[in-house]
Parts: C-alpha cells; structure tokens; sequence
C-alpha cells in the first residue's frame, strides 16, 4: 500500500458528524453483498460510489466504473490520470459532511475505518479487509458488487493471456536470479514480498520469480508481504535483481541508504541491475497500476545479463 507504514495502517478519521445530516440510502432495487463488515444491502448497479481506501479505485476505473469521489492518494496516481474526469478528491482524511456532499449511493471502505456507523447514515457501507484476497479474486468481487461481473472476467481472462506470454520469456532471462524490493524510511528499510504492491504480484506471483532466502522468508513464506530491516542487514536481504523506489509514507531523505557504502556495495548495484519504481504508482497493486507495471517490469527483468 502506498504511503501508510505496513506495520501501522492509518485509519480513516473521519471529523465529527452532525446527526442532522438526513440519510441517504438507496431507495431503489438491492442485493445483498457478503463484505466484511456484515450482509450489506448494495444497489442492485451503484452509480455513486465514493472509495475512501486508495488502494481499491483502480478497480472500479478497470471495469468501467467511475467512483464520484476518491481519496488524494488515488487522486495522483499517474496511472488514473486519464481515467478521472469529473471525480472529486475527498482529500487524506475524509469527513462524513465530505463525503455526504457528493450524494452517494455506497461508500467503499478499509475494515477498522472509524465512524463506520455515521458513514451507515449516509449511504450503505462496504468494508474490505486489506489483502485477504488477492487481486483477481478482489477485482472479481467488485464486480458483484457493481453488477459488471463479465468486465471484471474479461480483465482476469486478458491478464492471463499477457503473463502466459511473457513468463517463459521472463523465467529464461532470469534464469536462478533472485529478486528483491526494497523501499529505504526513516529507520532502515521495508522489505516487500508477493501482495503489498510494488510490482510483487507480478514479479513472485506471476513470473514465480524467487527473492533471496531472507527476505522469501521473512516477507513472503510469513504471509505478511513485508519485513523491516536495518541498513546493516541489507546485503543478507538483497537479490542479484533490485526493484526499488523511495518510501511515500515519510519525509526522511532515501539518500542515506541509496549513497550509503552498504547500498553502493551491493552486487546488484554494481552491475546496474538495480531498477526504480514510480513511488506514486507501482505502490498500488490494483488492475490498472499492475497493467501499467507490467511493461516496465518485463522490459527492466528481460534487459538483465
């Protein structure tokens, strides 16, 4: 995820509602969507989607499905940039009054948002529990949700296609090379694995490429998609391949590791196999950013000798 510590998501904190505020639930025909805070009753085709969370925009842009309002962090994602005309940012930290501007129909959520319960006064709220499915079976899950479940399978089935083409050739040119992610903050730097973003799907999920044991361990086989380490363990933690960028989620100056000894030291380093990621971009792990992702990446692994 782009921007927010993984060990510390930051939660939504919504400012103070005024319970004047009429409700806006939909009128019209429902279902029921099995989210993860409940069996919410959804429009039967929402028009009005406002998608607090970031990470989750570049779903509904990839089946066709254009959110009313998102959050600053989807907002510049160059990725979008084409995709959002007429959408309004709701900013960092949206409030309820914010959000009730913008007359939605439902609202898309983080599990552990505060103020759930006046978002609910507003229009019906879909939680989504970060990460516990993974990007197919999310985007196939929006799908239901909007009632554009063949633009969603018509994702899925063309992605499919593209990686069977691709993969040979990736897994060829790598050969036994090991891979890693790295994205240097303030205290050492995060280690990032197959589902945190950062080209991790595609790169240990999609082509089964492998990271160096340490890090396979720590950030990958744990589950987690992340470790956080010091400076002085990063040769254990690094690969023959480096995909890399800056850390979004603080001010600290990534030039402390990148003109460090240790980092300058690095056999991946010295042989150019080093390559940086967009920080406002490949962080995200949605359809539209991995798409984006996938040229770069291909192009970056296949150059390796």
């Amino acid at each position: 995820m782009r921007g927010v510590r993984p060990e510390k998501r930051r939660k939504q904190a919504p400012q103070p509602f005024r319970q004047t505020t009429r409700n806006l639930r939909t009128k019209g025909e429902t279902v029921t969507f099995h989210a993860a805070n409940g069996d919410i009753q959804v429009p039967k085709k929402p028009k009005r989607i406002v998608d607090t969370t970031s990470f989750y925009t570049g779903y509904f842009l990839a089946i066709g499905v254009k959110p009313v309002g998102i959050s600053e962090g989807a907002m510049d994602n160059p990725y979008f940039k084409e995709m959002l005309d007429g959408v309004r940012s709701i900013g960092k930290e949206p409030s309820p009054e914010s959000i009730l501007e913008l007359n939605p129909d439902l609202i898309v959520t983080f599990t552990g948002t505060k103020d759930i319960d006046k978002l609910e006064q507003i229009a019906p709220v879909v939680a989504i529990d970060y990460g516990k499915k993974n990007y197919k079976d999310q985007l196939l899950e929006f799908g239901k949700l909007t009632g554009k479940e063949d633009k969603a399978k018509e994702w899925v089935d063309r992605w499919e296609q593209k990686i069977s083409g691709l993969k040979p050739q990736i897994q060829a040119a790598v050969g036994n090379k090991t891979v890693s992610i790295l994205n240097p903050y303030a205290k050492g730097l995060y280690v990032f694995g197959h589902n945190y973003g950062r080209g991790g799907e595609i790169i240990y999920g999609e082509f089964g490429l492998k990271a160096p044991p340490e890090a396979q361990k720590a950030a990958i086989d744990s589950g987690t998609g992340w470790a956080s380490i010091s400076l002085e363990k990063l040769p254990e933690f690094t690969g023959d391949i480096v995909f890399t960028c800056p850390w979004s989620g603080d001010t600290s100056d990534p030039g402390k590791v990148y003109e460090n000894p240790v980092w300058k030291g690095l056999p991946a380093v010295k042989k150019g196999h080093v390559f940086q990621l967009n920080p406002k971009g490949d962080t995200f792990n949605d359809p539209v950013s991995l798409e984006a992702g996938l040229k770069f990446i291909s192009e970056s692994l296949l150059s390796v000798k």
